[in-house]
C-alpha cells in the first residue's frame, strides 16, 4: 500500500473516489446482467434456429433424393453449375450495451422468380425446382445462424471483460480505498488523542508554575 497522507482533506478525497468507485460498481453490475439476459435470449434463438436448419437440410436432401431418382446425374450437376452465383453481403452493426451486434444481409439469397434461376425449365422438372428452392433456405438459414453465432461470441467476451472490471472494482480497488480511508481515520484520531494528551500536559504544567509563583 502506497504512503497515505493523514489528513481531513485525504480523507474527503478517498471518500468520494470510493463513492465514484461503487457507484461505477453498480453500473457495471448493471451491464453485465444486461448483456447475461441478452446472451441467454440470442442463445435460444440459436438453438431454434439450428434445429430449424437441421430439419430444413433434411427435407432438402430428402428433395435431392427424389430428384436424382428422376433425372440422371449429368442433368442435376448442369443445373447446379447453372445456378451459381456470386453473393454480395451488406453488413450492418447494431449497439447492445457497448457491444457491436452484426446485422447481416445477403443479396440474392431470396429465391428468384423460375425464369430467373439460370437453368432452364422447360427441360426440367418441379422437383428440380423443389430442391433449388429448399436449399435456397438452407442457405438463408446458414446466414441467419452465422449472425446469432457471432453475435453470442461477442457477447461471451465484453461479458467476461465486464464481470473482470466488476471484480476488480469490487475486491480490489473498493477494499483498498476503504482500507486507505480507515487508516486515515485512525491515524486522525491518534493525532487527536495525542493533541489532547499534550493538551492536558501543558495546562497541568502551567497551572503548576502559577501555583509556585503565589
Amino acid at each position: 500500500m502506497s504512503e497515505v497522507i493523514p489528513t481531513r482533506m485525504e480523507l474527503l478525497k478517498l471518500k468520494g473516489k470510493i463513492a465514484l468507485a461503487k457507484k461505477g460498481h453498480k453500473l457495471l453490475k448493471q451491464k453485465r446482467d444486461a448483456l447475461i439476459l441478452e446472451f441467454f435470449k440470442i442463445l435460444k434463438k440459436a438453438k431454434n434456429l439450428r434445429a430449424e436448419l437441421n430439419s430444413i437440410i433434411a427435407e432438402a436432401y430428402k428433395s435431392m433424393y427424389i430428384a436424382q431418382l428422376h433425372h440422371p446425374a449429368v442433368e442435376l450437376d448442369s443445373v447446379a453449375l447453372s445456378c451459381r452465383r456470386e453473393i454480395s453481403l451488406d453488413m450492418e452493426v447494431t449497439n447492445v450495451m457497448g457491444v457491436k451486434i452484426p446485422i447481416i444481409e445477403a443479396d440474392n439469397v431470396q429465391l428468384k422468380p423460375l425464369t430467373e434461376r439460370g437453368y432452364s425449365i422447360s427441360g426440367t422438372s418441379v422437383k428440380i425446382d423443389d430442391v433449388v428452392s429448399k436449399f435456397g433456405r438452407v442457405f438463408e438459414m446458414i446466414m441467419k445462424i452465422a449472425e446469432t453465432e457471432t453475435a453470442i461470441k461477442r457477447l461471451i467476451l465484453e461479458i467476461e471483460k465486464t464481470k473482470r472490471r466488476v471484480n476488480s472494482l469490487e475486491f480490489v480497488l473498493i477494499p483498498k480505498l476503504e482500507s486507505e480511508a480507515k487508516m486515515i481515520l485512525f491515524r486522525l484520531d491518534e493525532m487527536e488523542r495525542d493533541s489532547f494528551v499534550s493538551l492536558k500536559t501543558i495546562k497541568r504544567r502551567l497551572e503548576k508554575e502559577k501555583s509556585i509563583q503565589k
